[in-house]
């Protein structure tokens, strides 16, 4: 069967979007603060595999100077190195872009800082601690 991927946006956390997230944040990291108030004011996006959701991030402005935010990308166990991340990415810049701003910034856990620098993300500030796991700021111009 040939694969469709579909993204989808919403001005709402979707349920597949929030049993990615607890699949991925809660049950396989072990994270216990996974949904919060920001999510209320988030644009989530999905992406499906023919219907499947199998990948989700939030983006939300950061601050009035063009700035966004990208939180909770993650991509279900049995899609990952498959390009799905980098496609995520991907739209999410592209949505922020299309929403007027003009930098993207996000809180990388530390681990995965490699992913977003291949994808034109620098580093900035030191290394923080979210639920025990180490995290950096890195950021990103959108043309």
């Amino acid at each position: 069967m040939k694969t469709e991927y579909e993204v989808k946006t919403f001005d709402y956390l979707p349920d597949e979007a929030m049993k990615i997230r607890i699949t991925v944040f809660v049950d396989e990291q072990g994270f216990c603060d996974e949904l919060d108030d920001t999510d209320k004011v988030s644009t989530h996006i999905v992406l499906y595999d023919n219907g499947k959701a199998i990948s989700t991030c939030r983006v939300f402005e950061y601050n009035e100077n063009g700035v966004y935010a990208l939180g909770r990308l993650c991509v279900l166990k049995d899609y990952r190195s498959k390009g799905i991340g980098s496609r995520m990415l991907k739209e999410a810049e592209q949505c922020v872009f299309e929403l007027g701003g003009k930098e993207l910034i996000l809180h990388s856990q530390y681990h995965a800082r490699g992913f977003y620098e291949k994808s034109g993300y620098d580093e900035y500030g030191e290394p923080e601690y979210e639920q025990d796991c180490p995290h950096i700021w890195m950021k990103k111009a959108l043309l």
